[in-house]
């Protein structure tokens, strides 16, 4: 009986659900280990504060993880623009009413309820559903530079530039994730590497533009991490971040030093976001918390290979593989940057950090990916389907677009 009803309410990619699980569980394991000090000191001796709070967000995540499963995912083709328009919105009243924390105004917050959105995430998913359906709709015409520039490139500069002057870690992380999807779109090379270029350009002359004009920007703190970076001294909180995490993996071992026991985690200011990888990997060591990780990330980029190869027309195909691009991409910058192998980002680790907008926009990726899993493999079974997912939205992947 059970698991009737478990076949019937999870449906879509098995393996993926069961990676859900995993992260979940990571997560919940993780944001207590790390927040219980930190919360015990600023929440008045309330050392479950953050549990509580990331189970309220896992239990949002999977209601939203199911629902979004259960659309019929023609309709995020058909909003696409409109979703892409409203991100841009959000970015441009970020620079006016946005919350600003750690020196930067990255946040929106809701009148009422306490909660902060983080515009750029927001942003971030809205670009890649719009670059999904712009490639399945000209994909015969990606030779036509001018094209690609106004209908792909330069929504991604747009969105990249009202990121880039109080985040630009993420704006590069989502040029980057652009950049990629546009390439497996099968945009030419050429044109890839121009824009590259011009990108590069950009930031240099916007970098340059803002010094002149204004003291009171963010190009320092630009210059300051990189160059620290690269030179290996400096005195920054981001140094300090990034030198308590190679502690924590240092001392963590193979083995870890067992759930609970962390050293590090009264040390790191961001123990159960940015830096929770670290965490993880002084209490469960390499072999029981790294690599299980590192081993699920690839897994759902395999499952997400595989949906795509399952996928008749352009667009779920194009959508799987860009939502799972952004969340790899992502995972694999938080590892980087908690084991020193990159300079901080302020990224978080998908699914697993305690977070709030990162969380509900990955848990739609997730929905996302799993609604167009669920419809290829009721048709492979030749399952029924509601009348509105019984033709796809979109052209036959590599045939000549319909007129």
């Amino acid at each position: 009986m059970q698991k009737g009803w478990l076949t019937r309410t999870f449906k879509g990619d098995r393996v993926i659900w069961a990676l859900v699980a995993m992260f979940m569980i990571y997560s919940l394991l993780a944001v207590y280990s790390s927040s219980a000090g930190v919360a015990f000191l600023k929440y008045g001796g309330n050392t479950t504060y953050f549990l509580k709070s990331q189970l309220v967000m896992i239990f949002l995540s999977l209601v939203i993880i199911i629902i979004v499963h259960y659309l019929p995912y023609r309709i995020y083709s058909s909003l696409a623009g409109v979703f892409l328009i409203l991100s841009v919105i959000l970015l441009i009243l970020t620079f006016f009413i946005g919350s600003r924390i750690n020196e930067a105004t990255r946040w929106i917050e809701i009148p009422g309820t306490g909660f902060r959105l983080q515009t750029s995430d927001v942003a971030k998913l809205a670009l890649v559903l719009y670059l999904a359906r712009t490639l399945s709709r000209y994909q015969n015409e990606l030779d036509n530079f001018m094209l690609v520039t106004k209908y792909m490139m330069l929504p991604v500069a747009i969105v990249c530039g009202l990121i880039m002057p109080e985040n630009l870690s993420t704006a590069l992380m989502v040029f980057g994730i652009s950049i990629v999807i546009m390439f497996i779109g099968r945009v030419p090379f050429k044109f890839l590497l121009a824009y590259i270029g011009m990108a590069v350009a950009g930031v240099v002359l916007f970098a340059m533009v803002l010094s002149v004009v204004s003291k009171d920007n963010r190009v320092e703190v630009w210059k300051e991490r990189i160059e620290n970076y690269f030179s290996g001294k400096g005195d920054t909180d981001d140094d300090y971040q990034s030198n308590q995490a190679k502690i924590a993996i240092a001392t963590g071992g193979l083995f870890g030093k067992a759930p609970g026991k962390s050293a590090q985690r009264n040390m790191l200011p961001q123990s159960n976001s940015d830096f929770i990888f670290a965490i993880i990997i002084e209490e469960y060591g390499l072999l029981f918390g790294a690599l299980p990780l590192i081993l699920a990330y690839m897994i759902l980029l395999f499952r997400g290979i595989v949906i795509v190869k399952k996928c008749e027309t352009a667009f779920p195909a194009f959508m799987v593989m860009g939502l799972t691009i952004m969340i790899i991409i992502q995972a694999m910058l938080n590892m980087l940057v908690a084991t020193g192998l990159f300079p901080v980002t302020g990224q978080t680790l998908p699914m697993v950090s305690w977070g709030r907008t990162s969380a509900l926009v990955m848990s739609f990726s997730i929905g996302a990916i799993l609604s167009v899993s669920r419809v290829v493999n009721a048709r492979i079974k030749k399952e029924e389907l509601p009348v509105e997912e019984q033709t796809d939205e979109g052209e036959k992947i590599y045939e000549p677009a319909k007129t």
